[in-house]
């Protein structure tokens, strides 16, 4: 006979079901509200200001207006080429065992950082003043006559530009495993070889992500090159002003001009970025378009599923 042990009957009465009780995070409230008035009250005051909204979208388009933007792009573009070509030429300098080279390029970098852009374009602009001749054998003029607005602006934004495009070609570089560099002298690669195919290469995934910044930077630093009679987007619109009495207007038409250059090379800068760092990440960070994709299939995997309950 077998011997059968009696189980205890279980409980009918079903255990306490645990109840969660969320966080009240009454800061986020409290600072949430708080920005809402500020805005609010931001918006109130600019709505009461005493300014004529309605004829900005009439100077939006202006020729002036778009010629002065079409300036500020090239000038901006021309001057960070300067920048960056000049710049490598700094940073091989300044790591180089040559101490001649290396502290010319040091001295030259403590120079145009020390000193503000606008000091910098006015010095240019009076460069008359030390040289009053320009003469370089072939060419020979005044120097009046040679320092146009715009070269004037390329000197001064280009070569302030390079001072500090020399320190992001430097990190970039020393960013770069010692290891490669003896590997290709190992292959029997020169160090000019050695910089343009290996070590430039690798360092652009530094180098570029500060280098878009610059840029942007750039494009609304040219609006100092209005102190030197450059035609860009503010000498523009200041003189559209001085007509028209809308003076505070003209200003948010410059802002909205410069607010879609950025805007749109602030884009151009996140895929460059994200080309150059295919080979640092195993993956990708998504595009906006395809967030916006993702977005839309979620919306309508939620309601499709809505639809069926």
């Amino acid at each position: 006979m077998t011997d059968t042990v009696d189980k205890a009957p279980a409980s009918s009465v079903p255990p306490e079901q645990i109840k969660a009780i969320p966080v009240r995070h009454y800061g986020r409230w409290v600072a949430g509200a708080l920005v809402i008035a500020i805005v609010v009250l931001i918006g109130i005051a600019f709505s009461n200001a005493n300014i004529n909204y309605g004829v900005i979208p009439d100077y939006l388009f202006d020729p002036g207006i778009v010629s002065g933007a079409w300036t500020t792009l090239y000038i901006s573009v021309l001057a960070m080429l300067l920048g960056v070509a000049l710049g490598i030429v700094l940073a091989v300098m300044r790591l180089s065992s040559n101490p001649v080279t290396s502290t010319v390029s040091w001295f030259y970098i403590w120079f145009f950082r020390g000193t503000p852009v606008l000091v910098q374009l006015l010095l240019w602009y009076n460069i008359s003043l030390v040289f009053p001749i320009l003469n370089l054998g072939f060419y020979k003029n005044e120097m009046n006559q040679v320092m146009t607005p715009v070269l004037t602006a390329l000197l001064g934004l280009g070569l302030n530009e390079a001072a500090y495009m020399s320190e992001i070609v430097r990190a970039g570089i020393q960013s770069v495993d010692e290891g490669q560099t003896e590997a290709s002298h190992a292959l029997g690669m020169t160090q000019g070889q050695t910089l343009r195919r290996v070590i430039l290469p690798q360092a652009m995934r530094v180098i570029v992500p500060p280098t878009g910044n610059e840029f942007i930077n750039m494009l609304k630093t040219s609006s100092l090159a209005y102190a030197v009679q450059l035609p860009e987007l503010i000498k523009k619109a200041t003189d559209i002003s001085s007509t028209s009495l809308a003076v505070v207007e003209m200003y948010f038409v410059a802002c909205i001009w410069y607010l879609f250059l950025t805007t749109i090379f602030s884009i151009v800068q996140y895929y460059v970025e994200r080309r150059y760092a295919r080979g640092s990440t195993r993956s990708l960070p998504a595009t906006p378009l395809q967030k916006i994709r993702a977005n839309v299939a979620k919306m309508n995997l939620f309601s499709l599923s809505n639809w069926r309950r």
